[in-house]
């Protein structure tokens, strides 16, 4: 009885961990949103702030607790910088990312024990299935992340070429480079606002007196977008041999324009390869039980008599 109960449970402990990392994931951005609100509103974010849930906030303080403890406060530069594609701009971003990685393997590993001990296995697939589910658990925190970077780069990738179109209409229009930049960040929010945010973090390093080659290097680095590092090696292009920005952003844009044109026909000639696994696997065997099974129940019927 115990091992019939035991497939169902792991799936239910399954089901549970994986909506707990959304959930967690979609706090962490609303906790990186309202940290951002209070940095810039000051005191007028402040009732903003207090009205969150007591909670989620108890409940981040766990996990960079974790986080330290388990890292020592410390983070890697490529975690940090996979982080920052992923939109987690917090300094505490990556301690609590570490944090829900060790609590959820712990749950994993404590789920399995009490669901392994009393069972009736061999002790090296006992131990194999606790390993099993704890590093399950452990690792989707990497895919909730590696998710919303794929999600931020191809959104940058799909409004970039509108976006350079934009920029030089504004350029040929007689306004300067950085004021049509914000002009465009401005119009491009209500269609992709990861895209515009990026554009005004650019723009807000460039007040500070950062040089606007640096600037979108950083950005590029941010987004994970390479469009981005090719834009700002035209740029300096330009600006070294001095060409028209005009002319660059024209023929850059038209560039991505073709390569966005490409990859959307490198998808749809994937797509018939993908296809073939849901078709052997649901479709094939739905068709030959339609085609192919009254004429296998006739001859079972006549063998039988």
């Amino acid at each position: 009885m115990t091992q019939q109960f035991m497939f169902p449970l792991l799936v239910g402990v399954a089901v549970v961990a994986l909506g707990g990392s959304v959930l967690l994931a979609r706090w962490a951005v609303r906790v990186m949103l309202l940290s951002r609100l209070k940095v810039v509103g000051g005191a007028g974010t402040s009732s903003l702030v207090v009205s969150s849930p007591s909670g989620v906030s108890r409940y981040v303080d766990t996990l960079q607790n974790i986080g330290h403890a388990v890292s020592s406060g410390k983070a890697s530069v490529l975690l940090r910088e996979r982080l920052t594609q992923a939109g987690y701009y917090s300094q505490q971003a990556p301690v609590v990312y570490l944090g829900a990685k060790t609590l959820l393997f712990l749950i994993g590993l404590l789920g399995t024990v009490a669901v392994f001990l009393t069972s009736s296995m061999d002790t090296d697939n006992k131990l194999l299935l606790m390993l099993t589910g704890s590093v399950g658990l452990f690792f989707i925190p990497n895919f909730v992340v590696a998710t919303r970077r794929a999600q931020r780069c191809n959104e940058v990738r799909r409004h970039l070429p509108d976006a350079i179109d934009l920029l030089e209409i504004c350029v040929s229009s007689g306004m300067g480079l950085d004021m049509a930049w914000n002009q465009v960040a401005d119009e491009v929010r209500a269609v992709c606002p990861t895209l515009a945010d990026e554009m005004a973090l650019s723009n807000l390093e460039i007040h500070l007196g950062g040089s606007r080659v640096v600037a979108m290097r950083h950005m590029a680095q941010r987004t994970g977008a390479e469009e981005l590092s090719s834009l700002v090696a035209v740029l300096v292009q330009s600006e070294r041999f001095g060409t028209a920005i005009t002319d660059s952003l024209r023929n850059f844009a038209t560039t991505m324009r073709e390569m966005r044109s490409q990859r959307a026909q490198e998808l749809a000639e994937k797509m018939a390869v993908k296809l073939m696994f849901p078709m052997i696997v649901f479709i094939f065997p739905a068709a030959v039980l339609v085609m192919a099974g009254p004429a296998f129940i006739s001859l079972f019927g006549t063998f039988a008599d």
